[in-house]
């Protein structure tokens, strides 16, 4: 959507970058029920992108790296 929307810029497309990202070790987090819960509550905008984002950082007990300046809020 960020590409489409030209907000986002990508020589490759999501299913090939996606790919890349998994060869080089990177574990991808699925959205679980409880998460989806968490998201729910946070005291954040209303993005649902972004609660999820946030939700699946904290439920793992991960850093979330961004660059949003809503999130960094």
């Amino acid at each position: 959507m960020l590409i489409a929307k030209r907000r986002l810029d990508a020589a490759t497309s999501p299913s090939q970058h996606r790919a890349k990202i998994l060869a080089s070790n990177f574990e991808e987090i699925p959205i679980t029920g409880d998460i989806a819960i968490l998201a729910a509550g946070l005291d954040l905008h209303g993005d649902p992108a972004d609660r999820f984002i946030v939700a699946t950082a904290v439920a793992h007990n991960a850093t979330l790296m961004t660059a949003d300046r809503a999130l960094l809020r």
